[in-house]
């Protein structure tokens, strides 16, 4: 298993937001965390990531420890991180960007056909090749999206942590990020995401997991979360 999560506990002082969450991705697998708002989803990858420390329980990649490490040392053990706020820097170019995300400032062999390149990054976002040396804050919605999932990969993650990548976006540009996501994972990244689309979602997971308040209530398949109106009142409607 690539990420296994078990017994998970979180505080945001006296609040304990995570409540022994337990969830688990295999290597090329892309899984969808769904729940309301302020069930704890976005708090679940800020922990995994380590930009909140949990207050106890496990977090493995490929079998090693990484619960409590500082964010570069999991970026760099091969987590990547989208955040819902893009953050990506807007005075500077989208290539300055893209190659702030290289871990350790080491390029990837450009010979190697699996790594991610700013040249195999601009073949997935051609929109971002056409503006190399447009400054980021002049980019859309959209595009501004595709750079952050950009200069995360530059950092040749495993394991893609995504936070709300459809919110804010027209329709057209929900689309074109779904399939962006689509051709990363199956380009052999693993994919955690957190969507509040939950037609792109489902349309993207093979698994999902359904949070009730601070912790994981149920698993199911896509397909059972598609056909399973019981279900999806229970986790998912207001």
């Amino acid at each position: 298993m690539l990420l296994e999560v078990k017994d998970l506990n979180t505080h945001y002082g006296p609040s304990h937001v995570l409540q022994g969450v337990h969830l688990e991705i295999a290597e090329g697998e892309l899984v969808a965390l769904l729940g309301r708002n302020g069930m704890g989803k976005s708090t679940t990858l800020k922990s995994i990531m380590g930009l909140v420390k949990p207050t106890s329980g496990s977090i493995r990649l490929d079998g090693s420890e990484i619960a409590g490490l500082p964010p570069f040392k999991v970026a760099r053990a091969g987590i990547g991180y989208v955040p819902e706020e893009r953050r990506i820097f807007p005075g500077l170019s989208v290539l300055d960007n893209l190659l702030l995300g290289v871990k350790g400032g080491r390029m990837a062999d450009p010979n190697d056909p699996n790594a991610w390149t700013v040249e195999r990054i601009f073949h997935h976002f051609p929109k971002l090749k056409e503006r190399t040396h447009q400054h980021g804050g002049l980019l859309s919605g959209g595009e501004q999206q595709m750079l952050a999932i950009g200069r995360s990969l530059m950092g040749n993650p495993r394991l893609l942590l995504v936070d709300e990548p459809s919110e804010g976006l027209s329709p057209i540009m929900v689309q074109e990020v779904r399939n962006v996501l689509a051709d990363i994972n199956r380009a052999g990244v693993s994919v955690l995401l957190v969507e509040h689309n939950l037609k792109v979602a489902l349309s993207l997971a093979s698994r999902v997991y359904l949070m009730s308040k601070a912790c994981v209530g149920c698993q199911a398949s896509a397909e059972e979360v598609k056909t399973n109106a019981g279900l999806r009142a229970k986790y998912l409607e207001a």
